[in-house]
């Protein structure tokens, strides 16, 4: 499932539908109308959404209209807050609209590391690989890792740094697909 992740300030505009669209800038989002998305904010999950649309344009051609669907009052406002989030912004940058709306809210929001394995654990993930799967000797090495360390952060630490994290979860997704795959682990949320 795709994921879009929002400052933590957003979510509950989200929830209540004030918000039902994001404008983001850079490359095109890889989404389509019609995807499911889990809605991340402030490190939570806290609802699934659908993609309605998705529309690109330059900065200086966005409405009022967009910045209502993203939860604000008019396009000054929307233009400050995209200058909050992005250093470079022109009129001639261009912006991402995608519309969504939200098919399932959260009672008990999961916390946005824990959705990223389906609500397994990284360590039972590691565990039933090294056990299970003929691993790449790269993988191998940083799911042993993992588990002598006792988490991420410690693991990345003995890597070179908190910017190695993405290396073990990497190593973590690829695992986990895996033993989806032969039948031995599957999603608990």
């Amino acid at each position: 499932m795709k994921h879009l992740e929002f400052d933590g300030r957003y979510a509950e505009a989200i929830l209540n539908g004030k918000k039902r669209a994001t404008v983001r800038l850079g490359r095109k989002p890889n989404l389509e109308p019609g995807d499911e998305v889990l809605i991340h904010s402030g490190g939570r999950v806290i609802a699934k959404a659908v993609i309605e649309r998705v529309d690109s344009k330059p900065v200086g051609e966005l409405t009022d209209e967009d910045a209502i669907l993203d939860g604000f009052s008019n396009r000054e406002e929307l233009i400050k807050a995209l200058k909050s989030h992005y250093k470079y912004l022109n009129e001639d940058s261009t912006a991402h609209t995608i519309a969504f709306r939200v098919v399932e809210r959260f009672e008990n929001p999961v916390m946005s590391s824990d959705y990223a394995y389906e609500g397994n654990l990284p360590i039972e993930i590691a565990e039933k690989a090294l056990k299970h799967l003929d691993l790449p000797e790269e993988d191998r090495k940083l799911l042993e890792l993992f588990l002598r360390a006792g988490s991420l952060r410690k693991a990345a630490h003995r890597l070179g740094g908190l910017n190695k994290r993405y290396l073990i979860r990497e190593a973590l997704r690829r695992a986990y697909e895996e033993l989806k795959k032969k039948g031995i682990m599957g999603p608990k949320l």
